[in-house]
Parts: structure tokens; sequence; C-alpha cells
């Protein structure tokens, strides 16, 4: 199942280990088994820091013979996998392994001090398909959890190979997570946004470890294009700039495939994303990653402007430069937010194969909404797609292969009112036809919604201008409406979200940041 390749990088990846690691895996039977211990034995193999077992213990909740954990000096590690970490998760399975052994756990440190501080029992599982490119983000992030507080476990559960605990669970979408047996998230999730969770839903202290007093020329919100481009700009003039990243990447990350970059042919999400941080790695920038910010406000008599984090620390800067970019769109009816993995998703490429041989509508006929529509196509039994307008918006070759598509439909005209559902999940949307104002009931066993992005600009508040899309109005040279406060990228309303445009905003948002500070002589460069 190793290639030759593969065990020669884990051979070079698994040297510096310093723990021994043992690959337990507990007892029981399942048509992959076979094909899980071979994979174990080979990764066993290339180092004499890890050893391979199967026990018949029966102290953990085992899943048909497929679950396994990293246990050090004999004691759980608290990283349990219940499948064949392949595909994606095969990331998320190596770098547990190099964790548990050692290696360094790169977790902001404000973000460890909450993890630690935790003192509640937490056991997470973690549902998730080998297809999803979202799930190893939730899986390492609790992952991490687990290998820094012995009170915390995290299980990754493929629902492909334990349909059974999958159908139980009314599992609709990946990742899906549990906590202690009760639903914690579904979808894409952060590790802020899980720490937030916990802090929240078990009364955790928030405090940070450490508050950073320093005054930084610019603080720069966000993760994105827009984001590293202004923080290098900003960087290359000898500032001093932090960057805060609730996910870093952002959309980006999460793109499969991306072939309108200038000089860049082709190149997946994840590669762009990695080069990113590789470009931004070259300059003494202060990249908090997995940090969210809470709000923004201007320091009583004073120029600086005050960031609260979400570790509870607060940072003083001179200029601070929002580019926190955009998210999936909502409809916004009732029966959406509370169905999300019970049928209603935004990604088709996850959440897809969970509706095979199913009934599923697509809402949006723009180019994502037809795209989605026609890849869900090939593996569910039909796909209607729900259009607002009276046509369809997506390019005329995308729309032409639609209509030659035997099992995919159109409905033109027609607003969603509702997601009904009954404790199993969705069963249909309500609609409203706009032209005779007949409602409608259009039965579904799932609906992906495809309307569009939303500017991730809630956390500024009332604090400057935005438009009525939530857009934050700038100016050609990227100012708000508040002086030393600018913005760029997809949550202000520069027209044509592109990652080339938003890279291009992005610089000249550092540009003029970096202007202001000079004009106001505050730099301190």
């Amino acid at each position: 199942m190793l290639d030759k390749n593969l065990l020669q990088a884990l051979t070079e990846y698994t040297k510096n280990m310093t723990r021994r690691v043992e690959l337990r895996l507990h007892a029981g039977a399942h048509a992959k088994r076979a094909e899980l211990i071979a994979m174990l034995q080979g990764v066993a193999s290339v180092s004499s820091m890890i050893s391979f077992s199967e026990v018949e213990d029966t102290t953990v909740a085992v899943r048909e013979g497929l679950t396994f954990e990293l246990v050090v000096d004999d004691q759980s590690t608290g990283v349990l996998f219940s499948g064949v970490p392949g595909g994606h998760e095969f990331n998320s399975f190596v770098l547990a392994l190099l964790q548990a052994g050692g290696s360094e756990i790169k977790l902001d440190a404000g973000l460890q001090a909450q993890i630690k501080a935790i003192n509640e029992d937490l056991m997470f599982e973690t549902f998730i398909s080998l297809d999803c490119h979202v799930c190893p983000d939730v899986v390492q992030t609790l992952n991490q959890l687990a290998l820094l507080n012995p009170r915390i476990t995290n299980e990754m559960i493929d629902g492909a190979l334990h349909q059974n605990l999958a159908n139980e669970r009314k599992v609709q979408g990946v990742p899906t997570v549990f906590v202690n047996k009760k639903p914690f998230s579904s979808g894409q999730i952060s590790a802020a946004q899980i720490i937030e969770k916990i802090t929240q839903q078990f009364n955790v202290s928030s405090s940070a470890a450490v508050q950073d007093d320093k005054v930084y020329d610019s603080v720069v919100v966000g993760g994105g294009p827009a984001a590293a481009t202004a923080s290098i700009y900003l960087a290359r003039k000898g500032l001093e700039v932090a960057t805060i990243a609730e996910k870093f990447g952002g959309q980006v990350s999460d793109t499969v495939g991306i072939e309108n970059v200038t000089s860049i042919s082709e190149i997946t999400g994840t590669q762009l994303t990695h080069n990113i941080r590789k470009h931004l790695g070259d300059y003494p920038i202060a990249l908090r990653d997995s940090i969210r910010v809470k709000s923004i406000e201007a320091k009583p008599d004073s120029d600086l402007k005050l960031l609260t984090l979400s570790t509870g620390e607060v940072l003083q800067a001179r200029t601070v430069v929002i580019a926190t970019g955009a998210q999936w769109r909502k409809l916004g009816v009732p029966g959406e937010v509370e169905n999300v993995g019970k049928g209603v998703a935004y990604c088709p490429h996850c959440d897809g194969p969970y509706f095979k041989g199913k009934d599923v509508v697509v809402v949006g006929g723009g180019n994502s909404g037809v795209e989605a529509a026609l890849d869900l196509a090939a593996i569910t039994k039909s796909v209607t797609v729900v259009e607002f307008m009276d046509s369809l918006k997506a390019d005329k070759v995308l729309v032409d292969k639609l209509q030659s598509t035997k099992n995919a439909k159109v409905i033109l005209s027609a607003a969603v009112q509702e997601v009904i559902a009954n404790e199993a999940g969705v069963t249909a949307l309500e609609l409203e036809m706009r032209e005779s104002g007949e409602k409608v009931t259009q039965a579904t066993d799932g609906v992906f919604v495809q309307i569009g992005l939303a500017p991730n600009s809630q956390f500024v508040g009332d604090l400057v201008d935005v438009n009525p899309r939530g857009e934050i109005v700038v100016s050609p040279k990227c100012q708000t409406s508040v002086e030393g406060i600018f913005a760029c990228g997809d949550v202000t309303d520069t027209p044509y979200k592109q990652i080339i445009i938003s890279m291009g905003e992005g610089a000249k948002a550092g540009l003029a940041a970096f202007e202001y500070l000079l004009t106001h002589k505050q730099t301190s460069a």
C-alpha cells in the first residue's frame, strides 16, 4: 500500500523522533483490517522509534477492528483513528505520529495555554470522508488538543467504513464532530472557533499566557492572499508587522484547482497556500495563526488601535489592515442553520458522497452552482438547480452541459422560503414561484447552497462604514472611513473577487498604510 518513495520520505521525516510511538491496533473484524495492518506495519518499518502491535484490550470503544491509537510509554496519547487513514487523512496520521514522537506542535503559544487550561474530560469523535479536503484541518487541530492535554481525546472515524454508526448519529456531511457523544460542530471550523466553542460550552478560562505589550506599526487581520501581500509590502519597508490569521490561506486553501493566476498555469489551493506562507516567512513578520480578532477599537486619547484577540490578548497598532475575506453566503431561511450536516451542505466535493443515489437540490445558478450540480449528477439519483432569477447566470458551456445531463433539471424564478426536515434530516424545500406567488414543495434528501460569498466583516461592528452587503467601503487607496484603518480583498466593496485582484489590493493597502505612517511620523523604523 505504501510505495517505495513514500517509505523513503517517511524514513526522513521520522529521523528526529525523540519518543517511541506504538501503533496499537485493537481487536475486531472488518474487510479492511488487512489493508490497515499492512499500512501500519509499513509505517512502523521505517524507524526503530515506531512499533506496531495488536491487542485484545476492550477498554477502548473499538470500531469493527479498524481502531488504532498512538501510544507513548504505554500511555495513550488520546489520538485514535477508526479507519484506514489514506487520502487526505494520511497527512493527519503522519503529523500526529511525528508530534507524538516529539516534533514541535506549531500552535500559537496563546492557544496552547488555553488548551492546557481545559479542566474537563472531552472525548471528540470526528466523522470524515477520505475525499474531503477540509476534514484534515479539523482532525489535525483536535489531535493537537489531545496531545497537549491528557483530558482530551480525538478519534477520526471514516464514515464510509462505519456507515451504521454514521447513520445512527445522523451524519450527512463532513467533517462532523461530536464531543462526549453530543453534537459539537458540522462543516469547516477553525482552531480558533474550536477553542472558543469549548471555552463557552464548558466554561473554560480564555485568558492568555502572555500579553504582548509591543506597539506594532501595522497589524494585518486575515490569512489569505490580500493579507499576506499587505504584510509582505509593509515588512519590506522595515516596519514592525503582525499578521493575525484565523485560518492561514483563507478560501484559497480550500480551492481544489487554480488556473487564473498570471504566470502559474495550474496550481492547487494547498500548494499556493504553502508558497504564500513560505514567502511570508522570508520577512520578520509576527504571524499569529489560528487566532481570531474579536474586535477593533480606537485607544482613547491616542492614534493607536486596540485589537482584542480570541486568546484574550490585546494588541496595539498604529495602523490596521483588514483582509478577512469572505465565506459561503447562507440562504437565511428557517431550517438552514439547524440542518447543517443533516442535509444542508455548502461543499459538494466534501459532502456529495453522502448523497450517493439520492435526490438533491443545488440552490444557485451561477458558475459555482452549475458546476456543483454537474459534479453531483454523476453520483446522485437526481439533481435540481433552483435559481432565483429567470435564467441561469453560469457560463454558456456549463449551462449547455447541464441541459444535456439526463438526471438534472432546473427551476427558475423561485425563492427558497424554508428548509423542511424531520429527525432524520432534510426532506424538502419550500419554494415560492416569483411570477405567480405559488408555494411549491420540492422533495429532496439534501440541499447544496451555492449563492456566492458573504464578507467576513461582522467583527468590526460599526467602527467603519460598510455597504448594504456588509462589504467594507474603501477608497482607491484602500482607506476606510476611519483614519489609519485600511481594508483590502474580498471583505471590501472592490469589484471582482479574484485571487490576483486580492493580491494587488493587498499591495495597495500595504503601501497606503506605509504612506499614512510616514505622513503621521509614527513609524518605528
